[in-house]
């Protein structure tokens, strides 16, 4: 399926690795030319060569505004066609464990960035009259998932977020979505496994078997398959498709409009 994305500009955080690195490869197989965001920049070194004229990398971290805004500033002539917001969550921790200084980060690491990013871009998807917006939270938005009590709470601010806005731009064919994934094959979701082992005195590899056998498909999702899903949704294909929340998690949301 051609995707018409050839030559398309699309900003991707966090494309070091994980969900963010699949989205990004999965466009740039598809022609587009992606800014790339990561605070591991050097783990695009790889797909630097393999797309050297498509590729372009910033390394910075997406909470520091300061950086932010001199990445808008360096790419103002820039005629993007779309986005992916995305970043690492906060630790996986018991509710009563937190304390107030782990919400505060929680907000910065979740929320105040992708407010100020998706104010950035809107001006100029409002003039062209096109534009896609893409968001990764989690699964957890929909159906709470254990000690995920600060990923949870933040990433339903987005999602009021998302919604309420996306009502106020389709008009302006922009569209605004959001990918609620379950567990997938990333280093993020090992960070989960470590924490349930922990708690629960049991070793990684129990825990990981725990957490499949609440997942009706009994495995783990791809960053490949999911980039795919990604790549259509940022693309002119989705014009239809608005304020929505997808879940990709293999059924693990049990939730009647999951």
């Amino acid at each position: 399926m051609n995707l018409h994305l050839y030559n398309q500009a699309f900003i991707v955080c966090g494309a070091g690795s994980g969900l963010g690195r699949g989205v990004a490869e999965n466009l740039l197989a598809e022609g587009a030319v992606v800014y790339a965001i990561s605070k591991t920049p050097d783990k695009l070194g790889s797909l630097q060569k393999t797309f050297p004229e498509q590729l372009k990398i910033f390394g910075f971290d997406l909470t520091d505004i300061k950086s932010l805004a001199i990445f808008f500033q360096e790419t103002e002539s820039v005629v993007f066609s779309g986005a992916l917001l995305n970043a690492g969550g906060p630790p996986a921790i018991a509710s009563m464990e937190t304390r107030l200084e782990d919400w505060d980060a929680a907000y910065s690491n979740l929320v105040r960035w992708k407010i100020y990013f998706t104010q950035q871009l809107i001006p100029q998807f409002k003039k062209q009259n096109y534009g896609r917006l893409l968001y990764i939270e989690s699964a957890a938005i929909k159906q709470p998932i254990e000690n995920l009590i600060l990923s949870t709470s933040m990433r339903l601010s987005v999602t009021g977020f998302v919604k309420t806005l996306s009502q106020e731009l389709a008009k302006d064919n922009i569209t605004m979505n959001i990918l609620a994934p379950g567990f997938h094959s990333t280093p993020a979701v090992n960070r989960v496994f470590e924490t349930k082992a922990k708690n629960q005195h049991i070793s990684i590899e129990d825990a990981k078997k725990a957490f499949l056998q609440n997942i009706p498909s009994r495995h783990l999702g791809n960053a490949e398959n999911f980039g795919k899903l990604a790549s259509f949704l940022l693309s002119p294909s989705a014009s239809y498709i608005t304020g929505q929340t997808i879940s990709v998690d293999g059924g693990l949301t049990k939730y009647i409009f999951g």
